[in-house]
């Protein structure tokens, strides 16, 4: 399920085949030249729509933290989330500040449990994720990451979701305490395979942001080149895009 950023990369993973995919916050965040975290939630909900319209297979969305705190505005965000077409969303439990950057546990959990609600309220079937966000804010507490899953499992989501775990055997420990329910597995270094991931029980894959930072990769190293020494040697072996699209 990988992460498009903008109408073109969603267009241009369907053509490959892929059976779903996923927003990143964080890619499209970047085209709109902020950091991540650095869009509103009107400009996520446009996002989402343009992403859900423009291709014929599902879209899970990075809903970021639900773009509120407390559990009715939480409630109240995923409801509209729900009207962009989406099949899929996640809410995730960090906080943005470094001295307390996760949610306490109760508060996490009962977050969950309000997207939950809003999303059988508005009839739809949208898949829920619950994240731990743990190992992403400095805090790589397996016990505590599982203490967290379960409960999220318990409160209504779907899915289950630890980005940043790094380790086979790491995946196989959240694979097991959540079973039977599904986990997502974020893969932004090449530490598995999908056929590897997949022996270890793991059900949806998903790539955040870095496909999109490859891409910049690819642009960064171009125009540094021309700034720096007013050359163009990554302009060879480049791909014919308009051929995505015919």
């Amino acid at each position: 399920m990988p992460n498009p950023w903008d109408v073109g990369s969603a267009r241009a993973l369907a053509q490959l085949g892929f059976a779903a995919l996923a927003t990143t916050s964080a890619g499209f965040a970047w085209t709109m030249g902020h950091a991540d975290n650095g869009v509103t939630l009107d400009q996520t909900l446009a996002h989402l729509r343009s992403v859900a319209d423009a291709v014929n297979i599902p879209v899970n969305a990075d809903f970021e933290g639900g773009y509120a705190v407390d559990p009715d505005q939480v409630h109240a965000n995923v409801k509209l989330a729900t009207t962009t077409g989406i099949a899929g969303l996640s809410i995730e439990d960090s906080t943005g500040d470094p001295e307390r950057p996760l949610h306490p546990f109760d508060l996490a959990v009962e977050r969950i449990r309000a997207a939950r609600r809003a999303i059988d309220d508005s009839g739809t079937g949208v898949v829920l994720t619950g994240r731990s966000e743990g190992f992403v804010v400095g805090r790589p507490d397996l016990d505590e990451t599982v203490r967290r899953l379960r409960a999220y499992a318990d409160a209504g989501a779907d899915c289950l979701y630890a980005p940043r775990i790094g380790t086979a055997e790491q995946v196989a420990t959240i694979v097991a305490a959540v079973s039977p329910k599904p986990v997502n597995l974020l893969i932004n270094a090449p530490f598995l395979t999908v056929t590897e991931a997949a022996a270890l029980g793991v059900r949806r894959i998903s790539v955040g942001g870095t496909l999109a930072r490859t891409a910049w990769a690819g642009f960064l190293i171009a125009a540094r080149e021309i700034a720096d020494a007013g050359t163009f040697s990554a302009f060879e072996q480049l791909p014919n895009v308009d051929a995505q699209f015919v």
